[in-house]
């Protein structure tokens, strides 16, 4: 399996899902992708910037940004010309962060129409314990990074490499979708029954989201934990004298705690009556 998957990096929330095939190409299929994705947004929400790997860095898919107005940052592909540019004739500048350099270009791929803003980064080995990017054999000592952006020049190269770099909780997400939606064993016989059950998953996910976001949690908890504090409580639903109630085996400490959590569930006015994380 080979899925898509778009987040909305504020919220941590999955905006779009689509499986494929294992042996489809990383940008097989994106810009419908991103087109269903767009006309399914909710209104309220205003897309700041969109950020991709490396492959997405296809250009029918950086056009249809640009058509739509969407700023964007995609990791370049370090491939043969770019490599030499990294080998000649570029002017390095020191940045505010030890040991890491950047410089910018105006570059077109083949079959591109248009150059665009590629922003390189460099980071010297000798100065980093873990550093990212790519090492290459003809460039000893740097770990290099590419980026493509369609930010204006004002926004500066660092600048650009810092905002990019808050796609890394989009990982957490998907360890979480692995760890705990169970996104990676979810394979039925069908390969649209498998879609199916894999959006089932992504679903639950966002709703466990929406869930702590309503109780006013604003440190994120994972599934496992919310099927421990919450899920498995056993309870008992009964009717007596035309009243329904819920009788939970809930211990007396606490008790509070839970009155809290269902007056905010129950509570018509958002962001009020926050509950807390768990009893201590």
């Amino acid at each position: 399996m080979h899925p898509l998957l778009a987040f909305v990096a504020e919220a941590k929330l999955v905006a779009g899902f689509w499986l494929r095939p294992g042996h489809s190409r990383s940008d097989s299929n994106v810009v419908a992708f991103t087109l269903e994705l767009l006309a399914r947004l909710p209104r309220q929400i205003h897309l700041r910037l969109v950020r991709a790997d490396s492959g997405f860095c296809h250009g029918p898919w950086l056009d249809l940004l640009e058509a739509q107005g969407l700023d964007y940052i995609v990791v370049a592909r370090l491939n043969r010309p770019v490599q030499r540019l990294l080998q000649h004739g570029l002017i390095w500048e020191p940045s505010a962060v030890p040991g890491t350099e950047v410089a910018e270009l105006m570059h077109q791929e083949w079959g591109w129409r248009t150059a665009r803003r590629l922003i390189l980064i460099r980071h010297r080995l000798a100065e980093k314990d873990r550093p990212t990017g790519k090492r290459l054999v003809a460039c000893p000592g740097y770990a290099y990074q590419g980026l493509m952006t369609s930010l204006p020049h004002r926004v500066r190269p660092l600048a650009v490499w810092r905002d990019y770099n808050g796609r890394a909780d989009c990982e957490n997400v998907i360890k979480e979708l692995d760890a705990h939606f169970g996104l990676p064993q979810l394979c039925l016989k069908k390969f649209w029954s498998t879609e199916a059950a894999l959006s089932l998953a992504v679903l639950s996910y966002n709703l466990c989201q929406l869930f702590q976001r309503h109780v006013g949690w604003l440190e994120r908890v994972t599934a496992g934990t919310l099927r421990f504090r919450l899920f498995t409580t056993g309870g008992i639903l009964s009717e007596t004298g035309g009243i329904r109630t819920i009788r939970l085996a809930v211990p007396a400490a606490e008790r509070p705690w839970w009155r809290a959590l269902f007056d905010k569930i129950t509570c018509p006015f958002p962001n009020c009556n926050a509950v807390g994380l768990w009893p201590t």
